[in-house]
């Protein structure tokens, strides 16, 4: 299995996680010349910018370690644009990780880190 295979996998977990979590999911795999956003959810009241780490193994560390501060600002960032191109400023935002660590073909380890990051 490539890593974009891991990827998209963990991405769809994720989704299903997040959805039985009662969330809905309003957008995945957002693009915009910033960059992508994984997942854009509704949380009640909240729209939660959510991005999703998977990895195969942790000789690099944990999943949620790859969201650095520089990927936390490219987030708010992207966020930025995406309530703006929905003509949305007057939301609130939470932005969420969601680590998965595979441990096999069929089992992961899923954590939600919710409000990982504070946006600016």
């Amino acid at each position: 299995m490539t890593a974009t295979d891991i990827g998209h996998r963990g991405e769809e977990a994720a989704a299903a996680y997040l959805e039985r979590q009662g969330m809905t999911i309003v957008d995945r795999n957002w693009r915009h010349d910033r960059g992508e956003i994984d997942i854009v959810a509704l949380d009640g009241n909240e729209l939660v910018i959510c991005e999703v780490k998977t990895r195969a193994s942790t000789s690099a560390g944990q999943p949620e370690e790859a969201v650095s501060p520089a990927k936390q600002r490219r987030l708010v960032r992207l966020a930025e644009a995406y309530l703006a191109a929905a003509g949305s400023q007057d939301v609130r935002l939470r932005f969420d990780v969601v680590s998965i660590l595979v441990l096999n073909d069929d089992r992961a380890l899923l954590r939600h880190h919710r409000g990982a990051f504070i946006g600016s």
